[in-house]
């Protein structure tokens, strides 16, 4: 590494939206430590690092490694370590509630805290992976997730204001449907949720049959990657970033509560065809 070379962390750099940002920042010649439970094999310009999220010893094992690999600090931390989860929520294990917020939620603040010293020591900055459904008003099924997305919002905002007195740039990225491994596993998703569904199996089968269309209006992770390199490499960032946003979800949140709640109780109502 020459005293040129920028470095930046990627948490869930082991596949999907991180891998391809991950690929995109090393072929652009920034150097990129890519973490995660199971990180990618060396590369020209990628050093893997083991990290669980969940773990706080972890964590820290994988600050001392960006310490050993960019002792000048890092330029920027891109959480996108994340799980999605659906299911009623009076039926929900607790675990599988819990492990969604640690990971999504708790899993960015530990990486944020842990490399803080050292984003600000190569003047960097933070980006957190949020979502649409970040902003967006939670659909059925979607609590678990919404949930952790909706606090990634409010953490990100907390956090931003406290660290512009600091000169480090909290970003969020917000974005909708994009081909990526989670994507292919909503069918099995739903397939789990319909075991602790209750009477609202019926909605589960029905929600389903719905999301298992979402590949058909995803966007390619190569997109995401782009809007991640703008946001950390511009100038003056933007708070947030969004892109690929499901106009028809948009629409639903745009509308006043009870018109939305009557939208989808007559769309999804039992018996209704698909």
């Amino acid at each position: 590494m020459n005293e040129r070379t920028r470095h930046i962390v990627i948490t869930g750099a082991g596949g999907g939206l991180g891998a391809a940002t991950a690929r995109l920042f090393a072929a652009r010649a920034w150097h990129v430590i890519a973490a995660d439970l199971t990180p990618p094999q060396p590369h020209a310009g990628i050093s893997p690092a083991q990290v669980d999220v969940t773990d706080a010893t972890s964590v820290r094992d994988l600050a001392r490694r960006v310490d050993e690999l960019a002792p000048d600090g890092i330029q920027a931390i891109v959480n996108f370590a994340g799980v999605m989860n659906v299911g009623v929520l009076v039926g929900i294990d607790e675990a599988d509630l819990r492990r969604v917020l640690d990971i999504n939620v708790i899993g960015t603040y530990r990486v944020n805290k842990a490399l803080f010293e050292s984003v600000r020591h190569g003047r960097g900055r933070i980006v957190n992976l949020s979502s649409e459904t970040g902003w967006q008003s939670a659909l059925m099924l979607n609590g678990p997730y919404a949930m952790s997305k909706h606090a990634i919002e409010a953490y990100s905002d907390a956090l931003r204001r406290e660290l512009m007195f600091l000169g480090v740039p909290v970003i969020k990225i917000q974005p909708g449907p994009f081909r990526t491994d989670m994507i292919d596993g909503i069918p099995a998703a739903f397939a789990r949720a319909e075991q602790t569904a209750g009477e609202l199996r019926w909605l589960v089968r029905r929600v389903g049959a719905l999301a298992a269309n979402e590949n058909d209006h995803a966007r390619e992770p190569s997109a995401l990657a782009e809007v991640i390199w703008t946001a950390v490499t511009t100038k003056r960032p933007r708070p947030a970033y969004s892109i690929g946003t499901d106009r028809r979800r948009a629409l639903l949140h745009y509308l006043p509560a009870r018109v939305a709640d009557a939208a989808l109780r007559v769309s999804l109502r039992p018996g209704r065809s698909s």
